[in-house]
């Protein structure tokens, strides 16, 4: 199951400084590695955003996907990550190292020599760099991201294989072009206006999702996907118990209203915190509380 999270450029757009937002870009990135998810990529919504934009939100999320002892290898110093030392830690398998009874453990590692004899010099994490045979038939290049497989640390055995670990990757993109992906599955839109999840309604979809995957997007704090839609309107529906002076005994409901053609499409527009107790549920929030349900098995 292929499980791909969504979030605006105007993620943190709410964000008193630099400080505050690295740590919810932070948030999100955990919550994503929590729920096992495949993909997160960060759309354009240039309307909403602030003091911190796209690229912002997308590099703070690399590195935050980047193992820690990767990390002054492949960035450096970037003013965008000033504050990346508030980020809270991943510990994905693909960052500590993920433990085989019969073949040791397989982690991240960057190429840093390329020598001409068919050898290369890799840092994934050992106490100084080690030098590794390369695979027939495979080719890297220095700074390129590696699997090795070590299977003794004292002696130091390892080697490169020609495998990917399981990662969190992080991409930027249209969201027609997200969602357009032969991989998306259920395309699921959040939103407080959209059809509430029920224990019914999330056991006619655990099925689905679990057999082709899903793609889940979320809005921005005080700005709703509905609100960075083309074609979206949020419709207020006057309940059956309205009085004739126009005032309702119930409080008005809202629901999503989307125009045929629209170029957004979406699957399902759901409410995943149908009795929130705060005005407001943050995106990290909501991620959490979406994935928690979405996620479990049929």
């Amino acid at each position: 199951m292929t499980v791909s999270i969504l979030v605006p450029s105007s993620l943190v757009r709410e964000a008193e400084d630099k400080r505050e937002a690295t740590r919810k870009i932070g948030y999100v990135a955990r919550a994503a590695t929590v729920f096992r998810a495949d993909r997160l990529v960060v759309f354009p919504d240039g309307e909403g955003e602030r003091r911190w934009g796209g690229g912002f939100v997308e590099t703070v999320l690399r590195y935050a996907a980047t193992p820690p002892y990767l990390r002054k290898e492949a960035w450096g110093t970037r003013s965008e990550l000033e504050y990346a030392g508030v980020l809270p830690p991943l510990r994905a398998p693909s960052q500590t190292g993920s433990e085989s009874d019969d073949s040791g453990s397989t982690r991240q590692g960057i190429v840093t020599e390329v020598g001409p004899d068919g050898r290369v010099r890799v840092n994934c994490g050992l106490q100084h760099p080690i030098s590794l045979v390369v695979p027939p038939k495979m080719e890297v290049d220095e700074g390129e991201r590696v699997t090795v497989r070590i299977s003794s640390r004292e002696p130091v055995r390892a080697k490169l294989v020609d495998e990917p670990i399981s990662v969190l990757s992080i991409h930027r993109m249209d969201l027609s072009e997200a969602l357009g992906r032969e991989d998306a599955g259920v395309r699921v839109a959040t939103s407080r206006f959209g059809e509430n999840l029920t224990t019914s309604r999330l056991g006619s979809l655990a099925g689905r999702i679990e057999r082709d995957g899903m793609t889940v997007a979320f809005g921005a704090p005080e700005r709703g996907l509905p609100a960075m839609l083309d074609g979206v309107t949020v419709e207020r529906v006057a309940p059956a118990g309205q009085r004739e002076d126009g005032e309702s005994d119930e409080g008005d409901s809202s629901h999503i209203n989307v125009e045929p053609g629209a170029p957004s499409r979406f699957d399902l527009w759901l409410n995943t915190v149908p009795n929130q107790g705060s005005k407001v549920v943050r995106t990290e929030e909501a991620i959490v509380a979406s994935l928690a349900c979405l996620t479990l098995p049929e």
